[in-house]
């Protein structure tokens, strides 16, 4: 049974940072495409970013680019995602998920932000950036 299991949220002034974590049981994270989301009340779920499987591929919300990075450490089989210069704005509860099919011998470079591409979700950690 595939697992995701979200932690490092947590209450942050802003300019403060948060890395959350994205770890993996029940099946090799490497080969799958890992993405983070998050969903502020009243508001839409939104794709954050996304590592491909192989890594070397990478997206963000244009709302994130140049604070967030994102990362995978296949040894410990978890994805991180280490956020930056943090606003009011990205108060939200942060979900990871994984691609639908494992695509690291046929495209291991794919990557995707909207959420239907996505089919094993973790339950999320709240992020709250506040003074």
């Amino acid at each position: 049974q595939m697992q995701l299991v979200e932690s490092g949220g947590g209450l942050v002034q802003p300019g403060g940072s948060l890395r959350l974590s994205c770890a993996a049981s029940g099946f090799t994270l490497d080969y799958y495409a890992i993405a983070w989301f998050r969903q502020a009340p009243g508001k839409e779920r939104e794709g954050v970013s996304c590592i491909s499987s192989s890594g070397g591929s990478a997206l963000f919300a244009d709302s994130v680019k140049g604070r967030f990075t994102i990362s995978r450490d296949n040894a410990k089989n978890t994805v991180y995602l280490q956020m930056n210069d943090l606003k009011f704005e990205d108060t939200a509860v942060y979900s990871c998920a994984a691609d639908t099919q494992a695509r690291d011998s046929v495209d291991p470079d794919w990557c995707s932000l909207e959420w239907y591409d996505f089919g094993s979700w973790g339950q999320g950690t709240q992020v709250t950036v506040s003074t």
